[in-house]
């Protein structure tokens, strides 16, 4: 079923106010929705910079602006820094549990704190059923759900999509309220072992954005790889 990448169709928004920059115009490109998708094309669009949203596979296109770039962990070059060593010793006791989807009450009450006070400036809030559910829980088959538990709190959920050469992280949220675990770095360091333990080559993390806060810290994690000038090139 998979098809060439030059018999897509791909259409771009028109210009609109930059989620991530201030005072920055963006258009984006997406790949034609009614396009058939399975495992493999997901995987080589990745491999050109695309991301999944809900049902939608994406890609920046902005005229004048380059700051959103494609990134990647190649997971066996990998070697957590001592912070990331002792937030991985931190949340070993955390029970993780995987799921079909997160539909549920429990998730979505988590989701919501996670948005209210992480998020409250985005685009996201103020958090809705229907646009979690359209978001997160329309999940394409190579989708994972992943919850962790500390005793009986859910305090983390993170969904990722299994590419042919690796895990993408589509999204995590969680309990902000424990900051003292740094649940979001735990989650980025739990991926690339998982994915190190399936035999898969990368996690893709989306779009590093060096003047963006809440998308730089992606640098941390090295060496990253960065989709430039239309091929991966590694920071060390």
């Amino acid at each position: 079923m998979t098809s060439s990448l030059r018999d897509l169709k791909v259409y771009t928004t028109y210009p609109h106010s930059c989620s991530y920059l201030q005072e920055q115009e963006a258009t984006t490109l997406f790949v034609d929705p009614r396009q058939p998708m399975d495992q493999r094309l997901y995987s080589n669009l990745s491999l050109l910079g695309f991301r999944r949203s809900g049902n939608h596979i994406y890609r920046p296109h902005c005229t004048h602006c380059e700051a959103c770039v494609p990134a990647r962990i190649p997971v066996d070059r990998f070697e957590p820094t001592r912070t990331q060593q002792r937030t991985l010793k931190r949340n070993r006791d955390l029970i993780v549990e995987k799921t079909k989807d997160i539909q549920d009450d429990t998730a979505y009450r988590l989701y919501c704190r996670y948005i209210e006070q992480r998020h409250a400036d985005g685009d996201m809030h103020p958090p809705e059923r229907e646009q979690y559910e359209s978001f997160l829980n329309n999940a394409w088959d190579c989708t994972h759900y992943y919850r962790f538990h500390d005793g009986g709190a859910l305090v983390a959920v993170a969904v990722i999509d299994e590419l042919v050469d690796g895990f993408s992280a589509i999204y995590t949220f969680f309990d902000p309220a424990a900051d003292k675990r740094s649940l979001g770095s735990f989650a980025i360091l739990w991926q690339i072992e998982k994915a190190r333990a399936l035999g898969l080559e990368y996690l893709y993390l989306g779009y590093w954005i060096r003047d963006c806060p809440k998308m730089a810290y992606k640098i941390q994690y090295r060496p990253l790889e960065l989709y430039l000038n239309s091929r991966w090139t590694t920071l060390l």
